[in-house]
């Protein structure tokens, strides 16, 4: 691995916000961004990252690459699950085991957008058709998760449950925002996107800083809760995804010649939901422990992929 590459990803300030949010929370601190500031934040980067994606979409090709690239993310969020849920099976129940593979099939909008901050950094460049990328992995992955439940409890949902499961895959505040955005932003003359650069542009940073703050105190206090819970989940919580983003990353050649493209898409593959797959699972597996599947993607594997996974994966694309 790049030592220059570690060492640039862990001294980013937005990094060494969420490291300060997790010490907070180890000294007791009443350090905490209000909820209502945190939702917008997290709003805003989805909105950003969307609407920059879109322009770049607007100066892109509609070529074999782009539509290759559309299906391989849905692909990955159709396998992954599947093959996840079998695994956890072994320490599991249906219930939990369905939710956890539902999480890890689909992707952090906000691990990507922090890999998007790490590419600008890297000053290397990306495909605005990733951002489209990124908001069809959300649903599949869910979808699969439920069915998988579906198919081998032995209280099978009914049909309204499934369809409002559905629904709500495709229609979460994060998928609805990153894709209208996109669609807004390609469909903005450059003339136009330039009057509001300032606001989805210059601040962008700051308020990625800020957010990462919220994260490194969310994750603070549900570490100590899961390291209780035996060393499974906490194994499954960084071999899969490091397995996920490694194989990602190599395979992703077949489809994209691009550093950009095939580290995101490493990125995606690796990274665990724990916005859109919990407020699914509420609906779909209200048995499935939150205390579980929550803080395995957002108190390891999140932390995990922004620090050590980010390097190691770009290491992987741009040696292989």
């Amino acid at each position: 691995m790049d030592i220059h590459l570690l060492v640039d990803n862990l001294t980013n300030p937005a990094l060494l916000f969420f490291f300060l949010g997790i010490i907070a929370v180890q000294l007791k601190s009443d350090l905490e961004i209000p909820p209502n500031s945190s939702k917008f934040i997290s709003l805003y980067l989805l909105f950003s990252i969307g609407f920059k994606g879109g322009q770049e979409l607007a100066h892109s090709t509609i070529d074999g690459e782009l539509i290759w690239s559309l299906l391989f993310g849905i692909f990955l969020a159709l396998v992954v699950p599947f093959y996840s849920y079998f695994i956890l099976r072994r320490k599991f129940s249906i219930e939990n085991s369905g939710a956890i593979a539902a999480a890890y099939g689909s992707v952090s909008a906000v691990t990507f957008v922090t890999a998007v901050s790490f590419l600008e950094i890297e000053n290397i460049s990306f495909g605005g058709h990733m951002v489209a990328v990124m908001a069809l992995m959300e649903a599949p992955s869910i979808i699969i998760g439920v069915l998988l439940m579906a198919m081998f409890t032995k209280k099978k949902p009914k049909n309204g449950e499934l369809k409002k499961v559905v629904h709500h895959s495709f229609t979460n505040g994060s998928v609805l925002l990153i894709l209208g955005s996109l669609i807004i932003g390609y469909l903005a003359s450059e003339h136009q996107a330039q009057g509001i650069a300032p606001f989805t542009t210059d601040i962008f940073k700051g308020f990625l800083a800020v957010f990462l703050l919220d994260m490194g105190i969310t994750s603070g206090k549900k570490l100590n809760d899961f390291l209780k819970k035996g060393w499974f989940a906490l194994c499954f919580a960084i071999v899969i995804p490091v397995f996920n983003g490694i194989v990602v990353a190599y395979t992703s050649q077949f489809i994209t010649s691009e550093i950009g493209n095939r580290f995101l898409f490493a990125i995606l593959a690796a990274s665990a939901s724990y916005i859109a797959v919990p407020a699914a699972m509420r609906l779909a597996a209200p048995k499935a422990n939150a205390s579980l599947y929550l803080p395995m993607a957002l108190a390891i594997t999140f932390p995990f992929n922004i620090t050590l996974g980010m390097p190691l994966y770009m290491y992987i694309v741009q040696n292989f």
